[in-house]
């Protein structure tokens, strides 16, 4: 089965709508130019991802995936809080790539915002247009996270970067990833993890992420596991060739199936595109 990239972003700085890339220097000086499809160094295909809160940001993806067949799909943006949601959901999903919709959680200060912002109006759509919700959350986020998962039960949800746990983290990370894998609805994307080790040890990371993917494995098994590289954000911590051969190292002892499952069929299902 050919692989399917489910993290994947490009951006183009002139659009302006980046604010998390704003300024000169530090440490994403590397990243702070244009990724286009051009440039992906991979063979795979691909799911879009945004990485700007802005209509415009879903309407450029979405225009990138009409131009590369290479690109399966987008999941974009709408603010799930404002007046206009399901009018804008609804002008966006009669483009078939639109695939689903991902708040910028991680920015936003208040925790339980996805429990008190959004639109029951707006939610409601995301489920009637067929549209997945993709959270991009952190420790902190995965108590409310459950509670979102549970008052929204037709809405198909999966967990970016398996909510990017960190050194110390610890209880409260695996406490929060059991609870959400407990839903079989709640599936959970292997990607983004190399960016949040400490320095010390990308040198030698198969046993830090060891340790985190046989929990996830163990938690949701290996056919609610999405792979994707988070490219070109990956470029911080390792090129793309590493992680691709670190996950292989890392899913070494699953059946062919189970591998193939996780680099692409999970995705395939999950997002409702041809693999």
């Amino acid at each position: 089965m050919p692989v399917i990239d489910a993290h994947c972003h490009f951006w183009r700085l002139d659009r302006g709508d980046y604010g998390w890339l704003a300024g000169t220097g530090g440490p994403l000086a590397p990243i702070r130019r244009d990724f286009a499809p051009g440039d992906y160094p991979g063979a795979a295909r691909i799911i879009a991802v945004q990485a700007a809160p802005t209509l415009a940001e879903t309407d450029y993806l979405l225009g990138l995936a009409r131009a590369h067949d290479a690109i399966l799909g987008v999941v974009g943006w709408v603010d799930l809080a404002a007046p206009g949601a399901v009018a804008d959901l609804a002008a966006r999903a009669g483009d078939p790539a639109l695939l689903g919709i991902r708040p910028m959680l991680q920015d936003i200060a208040e925790t339980d915002w996805i429990l008190t912002a959004p639109r029951p109006d707006a939610l409601a759509a995301l489920a009637d247009l067929g549209l997945a919700f993709d959270a991009l959350v952190t420790t902190r986020h995965l108590p409310a996270l459950a509670r979102f998962a549970a008052e929204n039960p037709e809405l198909p949800l999966v967990i970016d970067h398996a909510a990017k746990p960190r050194p110390g983290d610890g209880a409260d990370w695996e406490a929060g990833m059991r609870a959400l894998a407990a839903d079989p609805r709640v599936h959970c994307k292997l990607s983004g993890l190399l960016t949040e080790l400490p320095a010390e040890a990308l040198r030698d990371p198969a046993p830090a992420l060891g340790s985190v993917v046989g929990r996830l494995l163990d938690w949701f098994g290996p056919e609610r596991l999405i792979w994707g590289s988070d490219w070109p954000v990956l470029t911080l911590a390792a090129p793309y060739a590493d992680w691709a051969a670190l996950t292989e190292r890392l899913l070494g002892g699953l059946t062919a199936a189970e591998r193939e499952g996780i680099m692409g069929g999970n995705a395939a299902r999950f997002y409702g595109v041809a693999a």
